[in-house]
């Protein structure tokens, strides 16, 4: 008896088993180098200065740079480059891991925005230290898939200070419109230059026992002008990967944010979440990224904790790192959804008419005259207003042309949906106050 072909339904079930074992190799792999490291591997690889001493201390300026130069000189996947200097002269460092290749796909890790929260830089430097050792086929044929870019210290005066700002006081993760800082500059060039489909902005945040105390909170781009397919992808990110790889790691998780009430779980009140685009999770997703705001709980909390700081610091760093599996998996599995989504947003400038708002979120509709129903062609400026902002304009990607006396800047390009933000003169945080042209 001759045996009848598979159908397509036994055929397409096949191929999601095989896929689905390959993930799960990918996992665990990926589990393996970013959280444990092998009594033999702890001999040969570089450790960092939180590793040494246990959690009892956070990695000092020159321990991060030996560290960094070790991975470099150690393996040809890794590349460090200087990207800026802060006001006070400490270098912005990028970190460049894996493959170059123009189909890689690119993550952008940028960590501790906020001086005074050290835990996210710590699983920066423990991911890259890893990925840069690894020898499992596993993470070698991810690396050859995929670039991931890291931003070890985004805000080095701030660390240095133990400070939320940095050395003006300013908070780096609300400049990401105005790019006033030069740590925000950095960012803004290092997403303009290499493009990144996924960015994953690591930070710390305050408890408030018992309604907002999870170990690990996460939250997508809300704001109402991020493509739908992005938005999607990054709430995917957020609900069933970086979460689920927390509890998976014996962490809760929640929205960050997001008050619940601790016996029926429902919510109480949201004290953060707005669509501001100044911030980099919103600047993130108009620039057609998927991206994703990252918080460990900072506060000890039980009794074990409060008597053993270092048992603190290891949960607030072991959490940031159960996070970083979840994104790689998800990376891994989804790499062609991402790729599809980003392009989609990227070209969707050229030929959309569509409103822009001005302000809301994907929770918060935008308000009376704060959405372009019937946007402009572009913006006009003066010469003057343009040599204020021209720089600003040009690392946020926007392209521009001389027009009679001064600048035209058109909406259709991919920037369409950020530009209205930088230059009408209706948008909160505006570059400068353009002349909108109807006649198209």
């Amino acid at each position: 008896m001759t045996a009848s072909a598979p159908r397509g339904g036994d055929r397409r079930a096949g191929r999601r088993r095989v896929r689905n074992l390959v993930l799960t190799a990918v996992a665990t792999a990926l589990a393996v180098v970013l959280v444990t490291v092998s009594a033999e591997a702890a001999r040969i690889q570089p450790r960092t200065g939180f590793e040494s001493a246990g959690g009892a201390r956070w990695t000092g300026p020159a321990e991060e740079r030996s560290l960094l130069a070790a991975v470099d000189r150690h393996s040809d996947r890794v590349s460090v480059e200087r990207i800026g200097t802060t006001k006070q002269g400490r270098p912005l460092r990028l970190v460049r891991i894996g493959s170059r290749h123009p189909t890689a796909l690119t993550v952008l890790l940028v960590c501790s925005q906020h001086g005074d929260e050290p835990a996210a830089r710590e699983a920066c430097l423990t991911a890259i230290r890893d990925l840069g050792y690894a020898k499992d086929r596993a993470t070698r044929d991810f690396l050859a898939r995929t670039e991931i870019l890291v931003i070890p210290t985004a805000n080095p005066d701030g660390h240095a200070a133990g400070t939320r700002g940095n050395s003006d006081g300013m908070d780096i993760n609300r400049d990401h419109i105005a790019l006033r800082t030069a740590e925000g500059r950095a960012i803004a060039a290092a997403v303009r230059d290499h493009r990144p489909e996924v960015i994953y902005d690591l930070h710390e945040y305050g408890a408030t026992p018992p309604y907002y105390d999870k170990d690990l909170t996460v939250l997508w781009p809300r704001n109402p002008n991020v493509h739908d397919r992005v938005h999607d992808e990054s709430k995917l990110l957020a609900e069933h990967q970086v979460r689920r790889a927390a509890r998976e790691a014996g962490y809760d998780s929640g929205l960050y944010g997001l008050w619940t009430d601790p016996v029926t779980g429902r919510p109480v009140k949201r004290t953060a979440g707005d669509g501001q685009e100044r911030i980099l999770r919103n600047a993130a997703g108009i620039k057609h990224a998927v991206a994703l705001l990252v918080e460990s709980r900072a506060d000890p909390l039980t009794d074990a904790e409060r008597a053993d700081p270092a048992r603190n610091n290891r949960r607030r760093v072991q959490s940031q790192l159960a996070g970083l599996k979840g994104l790689f998996a998800y990376v891994e599995e989804r790499r062609g959804e991402i790729g599809a989504a980003t392009a989609r947003s990227r070209a969707q400038g050229f030929t959309d008419r569509g409103p822009i708002r001005l302000a809301g979120a994907d929770n918060e509709p935008a308000g009376p005259g704060e959405t372009l129903a019937h946007p402009p062609c572009g913006y006009r400026l003066t010469a003057a207003q343009f040599a204020r902002v021209w720089d600003e304009l040009a690392l946020h990607g926007v392209t521009s042309r001389r027009d009679r006396d001064g600048v035209y800047v058109p909406l259709a390009q991919s920037a369409r949906k950020l530009i209205p933000l930088l230059l009408d003169e209706h948008a909160k945080y505006r570059l400068a106050n353009g002349r909108a042209d109807t006649a198209c």
